[in-house]
């Protein structure tokens, strides 16, 4: 059993332990970049490709449907690769958390909601139907763990005048 006098002044005991920002800072960020990066070449492949191809068979509702959730698909994936890349760059030191929440104010996470069993729906080629529902799923982890590391931030220990900024800076951008 260690008693408090062994441990170094530093460490606040009632300090929240921020685990959002230590996931977005670990491997496991490194493989959600990865899936997000990979999603985003891969879509962009097949819209220039086999997308183009399979587009021109659909009948005029499913071509409608295809231009739109083509363009609702990769709205969504350059904002989420946006946050991503913000995030990476925090983690690398290339910029400040300050600096990327600056940034991120200019990133939507919500929204861009595809209507799965709207009109053409069912018309549209599997594989863009495919990454559709993967982009969306990746979107709502992202959202998670940003809402997590923004009540993290909000949460800061409240003698800490780095900390205190911080939460006014998210409180700032939360409104916007």
């Amino acid at each position: 059993m260690i008693d408090d006098n062994s441990r170094p002044k530093s460490i606040r005991q009632d300090a929240p332990i921020a685990f959002a920002r230590r996931l977005a800072g670990s491997d496991n960020f490194k493989l959600l970049f990865r899936e997000g990066m990979t999603l985003v070449e891969e879509t962009a492949s097949y819209l220039d490709g086999d997308g183009r191809v399979e587009s021109r068979k659909l009948t005029r509702a499913g071509s409608l449907t295809y231009a739109t959730e083509s363009m609702r698909l990769t709205t969504r994936l350059m904002q989420l690769a946006c946050w991503l890349l913000l995030q990476r760059a925090v983690n690398d030191g290339e910029m400040s958390q300050e600096q990327a929440a600056a940034e991120k104010a200019k990133v939507r996470l919500n929204g861009l909601s595809s209507a799965t069993d709207g009109t053409g729906w069912d018309e549209l080629p599997e594989r863009l139907r495919d990454l559709i529902g993967r982009s969306t799923r990746l979107q709502e982890r992202i959202r998670r763990l940003d809402g997590a590391m923004e009540r993290t931030t909000e949460n800061a220990p409240s003698d800490n005048p780095v900390g205190q900024q911080i939460g006014l800076i998210a409180k700032a951008f939360a409104r916007s």
